[in-house]
C-alpha cells in the first residue's frame, strides 16, 4: 500500500502544483466574494477603497432569505469580482445600523471605499440586487 501511495505522489506531484494554481483562476475565484459582517473587515475594505456592499440580515425575516438566495445565485457572477458583501445580522449590529442609518432589515447598503453609493430596503429581484452592488464599481 506504502507503495502505491509513493508512486501516485511521485507520478502526480508535479500538477499537485498547477492544480493549486488554477485553482486560483476559477470561476469562484472571479465572482461575487460574500463574507460574514466583521467591523475590522468593512473598515479595511472601505480604507482600501474597494467596492463593498453590507446586507441586514435577520434570521426570522422572509424577505431577508429570499434576498439571500438570490445574492447566492449572483456568487458566480464574474461581473461582480471586484464587489465583497458583508452579511450583518441585523438583530446584533446595532452600531452598525446607527452609523448607517438603517431601519430596517433586508436592506442592501453600497460603498465604494468609505461613500455610500447605493441603497436598496426589501427588494428581492437579482436583476436589482446586481444593478445596487454593480453601482460600486462604477463611482469614481
Amino acid at each position: 500500500m506504502k507503495y502505491i501511495a509513493l508512486l501516485w505522489s511521485s507520478v502526480h506531484w508535479p500538477w499537485a502544483g498547477v492544480v493549486a494554481l488554477l485553482s486560483l483562476f476559477s470561476p469562484m475565484a472571479l465572482a461575487l466574494d460574500i463574507q460574514s459582517y466583521s467591523a475590522d473587515r468593512l473598515a479595511q475594505l472601505q480604507s482600501s477603497g474597494r467596492a463593498v456592499a453590507v446586507h441586514f440580515h435577520a434570521e426570522w425575516c422572509g424577505t431577508c432569505k429570499t434576498q439571500q438566495k438570490a445574492l447566492q445565485g449572483l456568487k458566480a457572477d464574474s461581473g461582480l469580482a471586484q464587489v465583497t458583501l458583508l452579511v450583518a445580522d441585523y438583530d446584533k449590529e446595532k452600531d452598525l445600523r446607527r452609523q448607517t442609518k438603517v431601519a430596517a432589515q433586508s436592506t442592501l447598503v453600497v460603498f465604494k471605499g468609505p461613500t455610500e453609493v447605493a441603497r436598496v430596503g426589501g427588494e428581492t429581484a437579482a436583476d436589482k440586487l446586481r444593478t445596487a452592488l454593480l453601482a460600486a464599481t462604477k463611482a469614481p
